[in-house]
């Protein structure tokens, strides 16, 4: 369907010309509601205040908010905003409480973050968050710019950086980088791929990508070691179109049987995300799990989610997708019954605690234990079936072409602008 790209998406992507399409930075949310920002370079860096002038700094640059602008180093600016440069990379540490909180757009998720090559599973917690990013605690090596935004009653931090540089700290957040090459390929025209999509349908706000689970884990300069950057080298450029647009390139970790299709899980009824089989990620440990949580903490949950439910009876699967995942819940309880999407229940209780939508449900006592496959949202690449074919010798066009069906490979650097077509 033409008009599933959406009016705005194409038009956005009209407007670049294809040097700019290639050239343009990409800007990834890092921090947001944060008071204090440390910016540590080799050497002085340069900053670009909102008023347009500009000045030189000292290493470290200490950004505080104040109730009128900033403070940077000591001195006091009536400004929204500065820029940090340097001609090297940049560290980044930031002080003060992040805050919880929703989505300011709706989530087109492109991984549920389950980390091929940790030894536990991690994952979002119960709604979708800005994280710190990286280590919770620790800081991040970033190249290009950092923007230090007031919004707010604190600070947001934006890396407007090279869309190559992004990839390549993309890569190794949401795969291991010992993962076969062609795997990593796989991962690389994604992620590309779906931060081209979100730059074009976002070119008006702040910035284009959350660098979390919200969108896809980016970590800066951590992990890109030798194997990532070839990857990502080998394949610069390359990006997966639908009727000469960048598609929506959405991947989780594990399918566990037939991936999902789109409309069932965010009622996006793409051409190019339509369920295809996938028997080949039974190595992956996501591939089969049980969980459990206590019945009381989904009532808490669910009345915090604005839902007021009594004293929960049962919780009982009613309706399945065509893939066989839960689609709808029943929730029955002392003040009558709830309906919920599977995929919601997974947002109430957590993305940790229920890793996907294909299980099957169990009152135990006090607690609900399920039993289930896979995880993430199954819609699109599925992780841990590209390394298995990886590793059968398919090449890195071939897996996105079966995960993707009706599209094409193209280097966005060629890509000629297009007009929006009607359906």
């Amino acid at each position: 369907m033409r008009v599933a790209l959406g009016f705005l998406s194409l038009l956005c992507w009209s407007l670049l010309s294809p040097s700019a399409q290639a050239t343009e930075p990409v800007r990834v949310l890092l921090f947001q509601d944060v008071q204090r920002v440390v910016i540590v370079a080799a050497e002085v860096v340069m900053g670009r205040f909102s008023s347009g002038d500009e000045r030189a700094f000292e290493a470290p640059v200490v950004i505080t908010l104040l109730a009128d602008g900033i403070m940077v180093n000591g001195n006091r600016f009536q400004t929204e905003g500065v820029t940090v440069r340097g001609r090297q990379d940049l560290t980044v540490t930031v002080e003060g409480q992040i805050e919880t909180q929703k989505p300011d757009r709706p989530v087109e998720r492109a991984a549920v973050f389950l980390r091929a090559s940790s030894k536990s599973p991690v994952a979002s917690s119960n709604s979708v968050t800005v994280l710190r990013n990286a280590e919770s605690a620790g800081a991040m090596v970033v190249s290009g710019a950092l923007q230090v935004v007031r919004r707010g009653q604190g600070l947001m931090v934006i890396n407007a950086v090279d869309l190559e540089e992004y990839v390549k700290g993309v890569v190794p957040s949401e795969v291991s980088s010992s993962w076969h090459q062609e795997a990593l390929k796989v991962q690389a025209v994604a992620a590309r791929t779906y931060a081209l999509y979100q730059r074009m349908t976002n070119a008006d706000r702040d910035y284009h990508l959350v660098g979390s689970i919200q969108d896809q884990v980016y970590r800066g300069r951590q992990g890109a070691d030798h194997r990532v950057q070839q990857a990502v080298e080998d394949t610069r450029g390359i990006v997966i179109t639908h009727l000469n647009v960048p598609i929506l390139a959405a991947f989780s970790s594990t399918a566990a049987g037939q991936t999902e299709d789109a409309v069932n899980v965010w009622s996006k009824d793409l051409p190019y995300l339509k369920g295809v089989e996938c028997p080949f990620d039974t190595n992956s440990p996501y591939y089969q799990w049980r969980t459990s949580f206590k019945v009381e903490e989904l009532e808490t949950n669910l009345r915090q989610k604005g839902m007021p439910v009594g004293t929960i009876a049962s919780v009982t699967p009613i309706s399945y997708s065509r893939a066989g995942r839960v689609a709808r819940v029943r929730i029955l309880h002392s003040n009558g019954e709830l309906i919920l999407r599977g995929e919601d229940l997974r947002r109430v209780v957590g993305y940790a605690v229920i890793p996907s939508t294909q299980f099957e449900i169990q009152a135990v006592g006090s607690e609900l234990v399920l039993s289930g496959y896979g995880a993430g949202h199954a819609v699109g690449l599925c992780q841990w079936g590209a390394k298995e074919l990886a590793e059968l010798g398919y090449s890195f066009p071939t897996i996105l072409k079966y995960y993707f069906p009706g599209t094409e490979l193209k280097d966005a650097r060629l890509l000629e602008s297009v007009s929006p077509s009607t359906p």
